[in-house]
Order: C-alpha cells, then structure tokens, then sequence
C-alpha cells in the first residue's frame, strides 16, 4: 500500500472515530466513560494522517536530474487493491449499525449478578414507582432474597426477549468495556407481562418483586422474575447498555 493510500485510510478512519465520539453513535461500541480516549484517538489518527499525505505529496515532487530536466519516474505505490481497506472504514462513516439486542441476549447466558458489600442490601430511595436497573433488580431479588424490594412499587426498562418455552422476558447488554464483551441481563415477566410483542421492542414494566427463579439454559444461571402490572412500549434510550 502506498503511503499516500495510507494516509487516507488513516483520516477517513481517525475521522469515523471523532464523528461517533461527538454524537451518540460511539455508545453503541463501548462505554459511556470511554468518550475522552475515543477523541484523543481520532485526533491523534487525523493528525498522523495528514503528516502522511503531507509526506505523501513532498517525496512524489519531480526533482530535476543532473542534466536539468525534470524526473518523472514513479516509485512503487504498491497493489491497488489496497484501496480495499476503505470500504469498511466508509462503512463505519455511513452506517449506523443497531445494538446489541435479543439475539444476542438469546445466544449468551445470562451474566452473574454480584452481591453488594456487606450482609445487608441499602433501602431504596423513597417514592414510587423507582426505576431500577435490571441487575440491581436481579442482585437484590436473588442474592437479598428480595427483601429490600418488598412493598415497592418499581420500573425496569429493557428489550423483549424470549425464554426457550417462548414465554417474554426483559433483557439488557452489559458491558465491561466494549460491545464485544457484552453480555445480557435477562429478567423473566409474570403477571400482566407483554405478549405477542415483538422481539427487540424496548418497554418499560412497573410492577413489584417476584419470588420465583429460574434457571437460564445457556449456562445454568438463577434468573429473577419480576410482577408486572403495567407496560408500555418506550424508545430505545441513548445510551442502549445497562
């Protein structure tokens, strides 16, 4: 590959990079807290690049020979095919690809919800309903039994997914760093819980704890369920990874 062909790919893909960091399209790849190193990426891949068009440029000058004219001869620029390279970058630049959702969440085992520091869980803030996230749901339901849940009017938002009998469940993608490692939270619905709807569909469920678990297929971990009174269907949020 050229250095000229080099230096394109670098900008283009320094400038993919710094377009998803300054819009909310980076949050479908990793983090939110990851945005500050994203930039400084992006920054540090378009400054190169335009030292490598600069340089590009400068060595490709004709330069006069010994009797005054000028030399025309051209250096190896390397297989066009390198060109290639830019079609995924231009794919990044182009296409918003869509998050993670419950094919994923249907090929993965449910993550382990970890237990809190000490013996007992904190109380939840006052007021109802209270939005909790769907693992600190699991973790209170199946390492406290539940009891800080008790009595508690609560809302959790996911994606639907489905149980292998085909029953609905809520799920989520959780990442410790990047889409790559995402794994899903799955919280199974009883009560009034969504039917018929489709998969990937993002809801919000109010309603209270459930003491039933169960076991998910994937990797044999205990999953929470949860009552449901009440649903609706909601936009997929900004940032679409618990």
């Amino acid at each position: 590959m050229s250095r000229l062909t080099q230096g394109v790919v670098l900008l283009l893909f320094g400038g993919a990079i710094l377009r998803a960091s300054v819009t909310d399209l980076y949050l479908r790849y990793v983090k939110e807290g990851l945005r500050p190193f994203l930039i400084a990426t992006g920054v540090l891949l378009v400054a190169a690049a335009v030292m490598t068009i600069w340089y590009s440029f400068r060595d490709s000058a004709p330069e006069p020979d010994d009797h005054g004219h000028d030399d025309h001869g051209h250096g190896d620029h390397g297989p066009r095919v390198g060109w290639l390279m830019l079609l995924p970058v231009l794919g990044l630049l182009l296409v918003a690809p869509p998050a993670l959702g419950s094919y994923a969440a249907n090929q993965a085992g449910s993550v382990v919800a970890e237990p809190v520091g000490g013996s007992d869980y904190p109380p939840l803030p006052a007021g109802d309903p209270i939005e909790l996230s769907l693992i600190d749901y699991a973790s209170r339901t199946l390492f406290d039994e539940g009891r800080s849940l008790q009595g508690r009017e609560l809302t959790l938002t996911g994606f639907i997914t489905t149980a292998p009998d085909g029953a609905p469940m809520l799920a989520r993608i959780v990442l410790s760093c990047c889409a790559a490692d995402g794994r899903p939270i799955k919280i199974g619905l009883d009560g009034q819980a969504p039917i018929d709807v489709p998969a990937d569909t993002w809801v919000e469920v109010t309603g209270g704890h459930s003491a039933r678990t169960a076991k998910d297929p994937v990797n044999n971990v205990d999953v929470a369920y949860f009552e449901v009174r009440s649903w609706r269907e909601v936009p997929e949020p900004k940032q679409p990874y618990g």
